[in-house]
């Protein structure tokens, strides 16, 4: 089964993903950068829905960008679930490798919808 990585620091918006995404894919769940950029080195996700603002050492934007600057992991694919809507963070997260961008509060249908699609 594939992994899917949810990083978010509010632990409703890590429940609400993993009970829609749970039934298809292996979840792993992390709340802050650290723990991300770990996760995502160790497991492998096939997708990480990723948080910009979070605690600690490292936000989204700089888990995005070491996403997408390993080698072993530059094929993740990364969306972003965040709050910051405004149309200079989108440009931002999509200079940086962002796959995808939805905006807190989002639909977990299209969350998935995407997922499904990009995952063929």
């Amino acid at each position: 089964m594939d992994y899917i990585l949810i990083v978010d620091d509010q632990a409703d918006i890590r429940r609400l993903l993993s009970i829609t995404l749970g039934k298809q894919y292996e979840v792993i769940e992390a709340d802050n950068g650290i723990e991300a950029l770990y996760a995502a080195r160790k497991y492998h996700p096939v997708v990480v829905l990723l948080d910009v603002m979070m605690p600690g050492e490292l936000d989204g934007l700089q888990v995005l960008e070491a996403i997408k600057s390993g080698e072993k992991t530059k094929e993740i694919l990364v969306a972003m679930v965040t709050a910051r809507g405004q149309q200079l963070d989108r440009e931002e997260a999509e200079r940086r490798g962002a796959d995808a961008y939805f905006i807190k509060p989002f639909s977990p249908l299209q969350v998935i919808n995407w997922i499904r699609e990009n995952l063929k």
